[in-house]
C-alpha cells in the first residue's frame, strides 16, 4: 500500500489536502514521554522507559510564552499533555509561569499516584489561579475491566478515588473517556454519570463541557487519504481542523532545542517539523499521515452525522 507517502500527491495521483494556520488559538506543550503507566493502545507509546521526547523545561516553555506575547497571537488555552505531565520535574514552576501570564491551562493526567507529591503545591496553584488550572483525568471507560484492560490492574479503584478528591478540594476537573463499539455517546455520557453518583463524586457530565468521549481506537483501520475535494464530499473545512488553530511543543532525545508540530498527534513524524519557532510554524501543513484522516477530517465527518460535539479545540489528544 502506497497511502501517505507523497507529501503533496496522493497513492491515486490526486492533489492532497492542506490546511493552512487561521490563527494560533491552542499551544500543547508534550511535557515529556515518560509516564508511570504503560496502557495497551496509547498511541505515542508512552511508558516509564520511554524518553523519545525529552521533558521539557521551564526554560523551553518560556520562549514560546514570550513569542505568544510579543506577537500577539490569540492563544485561548496552553496544554500540557505527555506522557504524564506530573512526572515532569519541573511542572509545578511550568504551571506557576504559565498560569502567571494569564492563560487558561489544561492538564491532562491518568490521575493514578502521580498527584499525590504535588497536592499542596497544585492547592496553592488553584487558591491563586483558581479555575483558570484545568484537570482532565484519563477514564477509560466507566466500568473496571475495561479500564484496566487498558491501563493495568488495580488502577481503577486509585483513579476514581483522585478523581473524587480533586472535586471535593474544588479543582476545575473533567474526564476524558472512551466509547465501545457498539456503544454510543449517551450510553457512554449515561454510564459515567453513574459511576460518579456511586463514588459520591460531585460532578454533573455535560458531553464537550466537562467530559470528552472518544471512540475505541481502531489502530488497523484502512482509511482512505483526504484530498482537496474531499473537503465538500464531507463537508468539513480545512479552517476547522486542529492544525489550523493548534501548535503543539516537542523536544526529542538529545536535541538541543525544541520544535514546533502541526498538532498532538503526530510526535514523531519528522516530516511535520515546522521549524523552531512559532513565527517559523506559521506554514501549510499537508494531510500526509493516516491519523490525518482518521482523527481529524474523518472524525469530524462522523460527529456531525451524529450531530455530537467535535473534539477539536477541546483536546484531540484525549486521553493521557
Amino acid at each position: 500500500m502506497n497511502k501517505f507517502k507523497d507529501q503533496k500527491i496522493t497513492a491515486k495521483g490526486e492533489t492532497r489536502a492542506w490546511v493552512s494556520l487561521t490563527e494560533l488559538k491552542t499551544l500543547w506543550f508534550n511535557t515529556g514521554t515518560r509516564c508511570n503507566l504503560t496502557c495497551k493502545n496509547c498511541y505515542i507509546e508512552s511508558s516509564p522507559k520511554n524518553d523519545r521526547l525529552s521533558y521539557l523545561s521551564v526554560e523551553d516553555i518560556a520562549f514560546y510564552l514570550n513569542e505568544i506575547k510579543e506577537d500577539k497571537h490569540p492563544v485561548e488555552l496552553i496544554g500540557l499533555t505527555g506522557g504524564e505531565p506530573f512526572l515532569n520535574p519541573e511542572i509545578i514552576t511550568i504551571l506557576d509561569r504559565i498560569l502567571n501570564d494569564g492563560h487558561e491551562v489544561l492538564v491532562l493526567t491518568n490521575a493514578y499516584r502521580v498527584l499525590d507529591r504535588h497536592i499542596e503545591k497544585l492547592l496553592s496553584l488553584k487558591e491563586n489561579y483558581g479555575d483558570k488550572l484545568h484537570l482532565r483525568v484519563s477514564l477509560d471507560h466507566y466500568t473496571k475491566e475495561v479500564h484496566e484492560a487498558e491501563r493495568g490492574e488495580k488502577t481503577f479503584d486509585r483513579t476514581i478515588s483522585q478523581v473524587r478528591a480533586l472535586v471535593d478540594q474544588g479543582f476545575n476537573v473533567s474526564l476524558a473517556g472512551r466509547s465501545l463499539i457498539g456503544e454510543d455517546d449517551e450510553q457512554a455520557i449515561n454510564g459515567y454519570q453513574v459511576l460518579m453518583e456511586k463514588f459520591e463524586i460531585n460532578l454533573k457530565l455535560s458531553l464537550g463541557d466537562n467530559i470528552v468521549i472518544f471512540p475505541e481506537m481502531m489502530i488497523d483501520e484502512n482509511v482512505p487519504e483526504i484530498t482537496t475535494s474531499c473537503w465538500d464530499i464531507l463537508s468539513v473545512s480545512p479552517d476547522s481542523q486542529m492544525c489550523a488553530t493548534e501548535r503543539m511543543i516537542v523536544k526529542r532525545k538529545e536535541q538541543e532545542k525544541a520544535v514546533v508540530l502541526p498538532c498532538t498527534l503526530l510526535a514523531y513524524d519528522e516530516q511535520f517539523e515546522l521549524g523552531n519557532s512559532l513565527k517559523e510554524s506559521e506554514t501549510d501543513v499537508y494531510l500526509n499521515h493516516v491519523y490525518c484522516s482518521k482523527f481529524c477530517a474523518l472524525l469530524q465527518f462522523r460527529c456531525q452525522l451524529l450531530a455530537i460535539p467535535y473534539c477539536h479545540g477541546k483536546g484531540c489528544r484525549g486521553s493521557c
